[in-house]
């Protein structure tokens, strides 16, 4: 493996992410921020921030397949949502647990959100971008 997630003594712990990933593979993989299009570019689950993270998940699992990779090689995430506040996070955390379901488990490398204006059309809700690392 060549991720190993961490959460340090002292940090707080989260079961929605680890707080540290340590790599130790040569191979890097930068995607584009992934949206909540099927592979048709039509927005999946338009005005329904859990259908569009899960999509947006399942969008970063696939491109990572294409490269030979999967979520185990993921070692930081940064989650992008158009006009974020706090009281989202429940549909945040339903989303990422429906993407988990269909893709076997949880991910939870360590990850950034940020709350921005807009995104590249109106639709879409959040972009959520992914760097991993292999052998």
């Amino acid at each position: 493996m060549t991720i190993t997630l961490v959460n340090p003594t002292g940090l707080p712990k989260t079961d929605a992410y680890r707080q540290v990933s340590v790599a130790s593979g040569s191979k890097l993989v930068f995607m584009a921020g992934q949206v909540a299009w099927d592979a048709d570019g039509v927005t999946v689950g338009e005005g329904d921030l859990a259908a569009q993270v899960e999509q947006c998940y399942l969008n970063v699992a696939t491109a990572l397949a294409e490269v030979g990779a999967c979520f185990d090689d993921v070692a930081k995430l940064t989650v992008y949502v158009v006009d974020w506040t706090p009281d989202q996070m429940p549909q945040l955390m339903d989303g990422i647990l429906r993407a988990g379901k269909k893709l076997g488990g949880t991910p939870v490398p360590p990850g950034t959100l940020i709350g921005v204006a807009a995104l590249d059309v109106p639709e879409h809700l959040v972009e959520v971008e992914a760097t991993a690392v292999l052998d």
